[in-house]
């Protein structure tokens, strides 16, 4: 009864010591490229067989994506969809507000300016008006003094902002309000008037260069001669604000009619003919008149409240 007992311990014990069986196909078979990490206790981890499945799904639903005709359709078809969005998009700024336009009309340098200037103060004695072209390419505003700019409109613009608000604050009528209101109407201003301009180019079938920018250039020019009229009226008082608003309105209506002549009266449409034909210069000769007989209106609508 010993013996069997004694045996049966002993075969027991090395057979709970033994490693699991290698030879055993169905359960230990390793199909992966290197060994599965082992345990403490010689078990594999659990790890394994989540990790594989998972990777094994991912490569693979990954490769199917790249590979499937039906997928690299709609991925080209949503590339190019893209691209033409961006062209319309490009396109349409492009109408409105051309980047290579706006470069054009800052192309100034330090002798333009002064030059601009001069001119729009003393233009009587200026004889050629005519814009210079280059292979029907504009001179920039650097190179012919005679060219729209928008770079003198801008900084007057601003210096006006700047004087309307040192004028309010010595007179101590100065407010945030007050200034925000000078300013939105000054600009309001300028918009009425190229708004009009337009709508009546286009009323009689004008054929010019003239464009959107170089309605604005014209326009803002008024600026130079109201920053003179209100430097008259705050050191010489009134008397000055007269003298000032006289001189700076006849310069500018002289420049803006000698300017526009050009452009406006020059042109006709292709069928014009008969009666028609002969009362479309007139009807340009009056809105390029209105044009610059607007401007002393406008001048003294904006620069009359500041000075007292």
């Amino acid at each position: 009864m010993d013996v069997p007992h004694h045996g049966y311990r002993a075969t027991a014990k090395p057979r709970a010591r033994a490693a699991p069986p290698s030879g055993d196909p169905l359960l230990f078979e390793d199909t992966s490229s290197s060994g599965p990490p082992m345990g403490h206790q010689g078990y594999y981890s659990s790890g394994y067989s989540m990790s594989g499945v998972g990777g094994g799904v991912g490569n693979s639903g990954m490769n199917e994506l790249f590979t499937d005709p039906m997928a690299n359709a709609a991925v080209m078809y949503g590339s190019s969809l893209a691209t033409q969005g961006k062209d319309m998009v490009n396109k349409e700024i492009s109408r409105f507000m051309s980047v290579n336009k706006l470069k054009y009309f800052f192309a100034v340098d330090t002798k333009y300016v002064m030059k601009k200037l001069l001119l729009l103060m003393f233009p009587y004695t200026h004889q050629d008006w005519e814009v210079r072209y280059h292979r029907d390419t504009p001179f920039t505003p650097r190179h012919d003094v005679n060219a729209p700019d928008l770079y003198i409109p801008t900084m007057a613009f601003i210096t006006y902002i700047l004087l309307a608000g040192m004028a309010l604050g010595i007179q101590k009528r100065f407010s945030p309000e007050v200034l925000g209101l000078c300013a939105s109407t000054a600009l309001v201003w300028v918009i009425i008037e190229v708004l009009v301009m337009l709508l009546g180019l286009y009323l009689l079938t004008v054929h010019s260069d003239l464009s959107t920018f170089d309605l604005i250039a014209y326009s803002g020019y008024k600026y130079v001669g109201m920053i003179f009229t209100v430097l008259c009226g705050l050191l010489f008082g009134s008397d000055g604000y007269f003298i000032a608003l006289a001189w700076s309105s006849c310069a500018l209506m002289f420049f803006i009619v000698r300017s526009l002549r050009m452009k406006i009266l020059s042109s006709f449409p292709p069928d014009s003919v008969g009666t028609a034909a002969s009362a479309k210069p007139r009807m340009r000769l009056y809105i390029t008149v209105a044009t610059a007989a607007f401007q002393p209106i406008i001048i003294y609508w904006l620069t009359a409240h500041l000075v007292r």
